[in-house]
């Protein structure tokens, strides 16, 4: 057996295999428009008793 023989059945192995691209991905299809949701007043309506949570404050971890 030959280099050449070698390189050839290699391509052809290749070809076989990867032989043609896949088909393209139009643009239109990779995307999908959704309508936005209304915000919710509630989830950002401020809360005195659990804003405490909010904030890291050593002084305030340490009781002081």
């Amino acid at each position: 057996m030959t280099t050449e023989d070698t390189v050839d059945s290699g391509a052809t192995a290749r070809r076989a295999r990867f032989g043609a691209l896949p088909p393209r991905i139009r643009y239109e299809d990779m995307t999908e428009e959704r309508p936005a949701t209304a915000g919710d007043p509630a989830r950002h309506a401020y809360d005195p008793e659990g804003s405490w949570r909010s904030f890291s404050c050593l002084a305030v971890d340490l009781g002081l």
